[in-house]
């Protein structure tokens, strides 16, 4: 889903005037945003993104903003904020926070090959380093905590079966301890379409604006069940182990991390199959563009359940 602000040329122009980036020249919407209003706005000097952030609030963009900047001087290929004539990196477009960023090159792959995910995951780690150097933090918003709140309210809208599994995932959850593994600053939805590539050259890493402070292998779990799956959600086992070969020669993954993997595969896809049944059932004020479907994220999980057990097979 995606809540869609409008914003006129005269509102880009006005933006603007408190940059040194030059004048006008084209604005355009981007339909494919979940949480936020992106536009790309083209200016006589260079391309950027503009973002108006549909839930975020100006007391909590500090965070992701100083962190893209922080990542950009580390050398992480990703957007970086602009200041304006007075330093300021946090805006206001009609009404709504709103940023300004550098657009970067390339684009987001649908199918990716071993390579790919070999270079997702160097990546995905160069930035879990790179974040370890930086001073703010923020919790994970959609933690257990969250999922144990939501559940209540999804239950009348879901089958019984559903609501089993969604129960029953809750309550194994709450059975493991996670905050023992590394922790620091992670990405939280390094999905497909947030890394963009030139050919197999790897571009950029765009939408950080989940990112927060929890479990590294969390973050490769996420990851892992998006870019190495089979259309049924199983796992691909040439792509996964690419991703982890990749992540592992960055930041080699310590023993503990090994043991919690089938664990965190499964916290990965509980979270996104909540979110979306939330955002799907229960959807904000705004202009919808599209919903994407939850059930995707709950065969995952069924999946993950079913082969637990060879879960720990699939490591570096």
């Amino acid at each position: 889903m995606s809540v869609f602000t409008r914003v006129s040329e005269s509102d880009a122009i006005a933006l603007l005037n408190r940059f040194d980036l030059g004048k006008l020249v084209s604005l355009q919407g981007i339909a494919s945003g979940i949480e936020n209003t992106n536009y790309f706005l083209t200016t006589e000097r260079n391309q950027f993104v503009l973002t108006l952030f549909e839930l975020l609030g100006a007391d909590e963009l500090p965070f992701f903003l100083n962190l893209m900047v922080h990542l950009a001087e580390q050398s992480i290929p990703c957007p970086r904020p602009m200041a304006d004539l007075d330093g300021l990196l946090l805006q206001t477009v009609n009404h709504k926070p709103a940023s300004l960023v550098s657009r970067l090159s390339g684009h987001s792959i649908e199918f990716p090959d071993e390579q790919h995910c070999h270079a997702v995951g160097n990546m995905l780690a160069h930035i879990h380093l790179a974040g370890a150097q930086f001073d703010m933090q923020r919790d994970n918003p959609r933690a257990a905590t969250w999922w144990k709140q939501l559940a209540p309210r999804l239950a009348p809208v879901l089958s019984s079966d559903d609501v089993t599994l969604l129960q029953e995932e809750i309550r194994y959850q709450s059975l493991h301890r996670l905050q023992d593994l590394p922790r620091g600053i992670i990405h939280a939805d390094l999905f497909r379409d947030n890394v963009l590539f030139d050919g197999h050259a790897l571009s950029g890493i765009i939408d950080f604006y989940f990112a927060c402070t929890d479990t590294w292998l969390y973050d490769v779990a996420i990851t892992v069940n998006d870019w190495c799956i089979h259309p049924d959600g199983t796992l691909d086992h040439g792509r996964s182990m690419a991703l982890l070969q990749g992540y592992h020669n960055a930041r080699p993954f310590v023993a503990l991390e090994r043991g919690a993997w089938p664990v965190v595969l499964r916290a990965a896809a509980l979270r996104f199959w909540v979110s979306r049944l939330y955002d799907l059932h229960f959807p904000r004020d705004g202009e919808i563009t599209h919903a994407k479907d939850p059930n995707h994220f709950r065969d995952i999980l069924r999946s993950r359940i079913e082969t637990q057990s060879n879960l720990r097979r699939l490591w570096v």
